[in-house]
């Protein structure tokens, strides 16, 4: 019964250590969560700027051609994980994705990928990445690895020639009910609805726009700032999805293991009473077997001090 009880003691000390690094996990998601946060609300401002520079360029330029044209190789940018914890948040991208190109031949689509546990879940579904990056490790590394994610498009589009490609990023969103799920955004070439949207919007200036760089430099710079800003917020989306799932996975594993160690306790509670009601029992076994050995003399000496005490009084007249 104590070496159960020893190893019963043991479990729950190693149940607690457990329980506290959960713990110290779900804290470090949601700490790391906030600089995300703030960083995707300042993103947005800077994108915001720059597509008021592609609708100050269009009114001074006129609308862009928006007839389709051909284009080359598809190109997928995936933002995942590279630390686990996380439960099924790269796998449900990956088969987000594997669903987006059921169908397609896999020489039209590329996939560039970022973060080595995503890399894993779509080789586990037949998507090997041409390239994996390094996902950011802090909110300075998002501009690092949307420059690098931007140069990376620039040389693909180079390869292409005339034909030119398409980009397309796909990452775990959060939706307003505090869900998260992911989506597919395109990225290059502009979207006709992104572009009918700028060219729709009245200027509000008496005075038309003017620029000293020529228009044929001016536009591949908006355009490349709009790519980087785009990564950039999809960057800090992913990472504050990968911290929300890392959450939720460390909510469920610290009641998963407190629920154990309430069981345990109660398991060490029951051993323990039984370990005291046996030692009581003995206790009171021994104090009555005292007792009856004390009785069984009494008796003896009685009937003893009996037997020696009957013939003298038979000799009394």
């Amino acid at each position: 019964m104590s070496q159960s009880l020893e190893a019963l003691t043991r479990h729950m000390a190693g149940m607690e250590r457990i329980h506290s690094v959960v713990h110290t996990m779900k804290t470090l998601s949601v700490l790391n969560a906030a600089p995300y946060e703030q960083a995707a609300r300042a993103i947005e401002d800077y994108h915001q700027t720059v597509l008021d520079g592609l609708h100050a360029f269009f009114v001074a330029t006129g609308a862009p051609n928006l007839s389709p044209k051909p284009l080359g190789q598809r190109h997928i940018v995936v933002f995942g994980s590279d630390h686990g914890l996380c439960g099924t948040y790269n796998a449900g991208i990956a088969t987000h994705i594997a669903e987006a190109l059921a169908g397609v031949a896999p020489e039209v689509s590329q996939i560039d990928c970022v973060g080595a546990q995503m890399a894993d879940a779509l080789r586990d579904r037949g998507l090997g990445p041409s390239q994996v990056f390094l996902p950011a490790a802090s909110v300075d590394g998002l501009a690092r690895l949307a420059n690098l994610l931007t140069q990376h498009i620039e040389v693909r589009q180079n390869a292409s020639g005339s034909r030119g490609i398409s980009v397309e990023l796909v990452y775990a969103s959060r939706a307003a009910d505090g869900t998260q799920s992911p989506i597919l955004v395109p990225l290059l070439p502009l979207s006709e609805a992104l572009v009918s949207d700028l060219c729709a919007r009245p200027w509000l200036s008496r005075a038309r726009p003017a620029f000293a760089m020529s228009p044929d430099a001016l536009f591949p710079a908006l355009i490349r700032a709009h790519v980087f800003a785009s990564l950039v917020r999809a960057a800090a989306e992913a990472m504050l999805a990968e911290n929300a799932a890392r959450l939720a996975v460390m909510q469920q594993a610290e009641r998963s293991v407190e629920d154990r160690l309430d069981a345990l306790k109660s398991e060490a509670n029951t051993l323990r009473q039984d370990e005291i009601t046996t030692e009581l029992l003995d206790v009171i076994v021994g104090f009555e077997a005292l007792g009856a050995s004390d009785r069984r003399k009494r008796r003896k000496d009685a009937k003893a001090s009996d037997a020696n005490d009957l013939p003298s009084e038979r000799k009394q007249p």
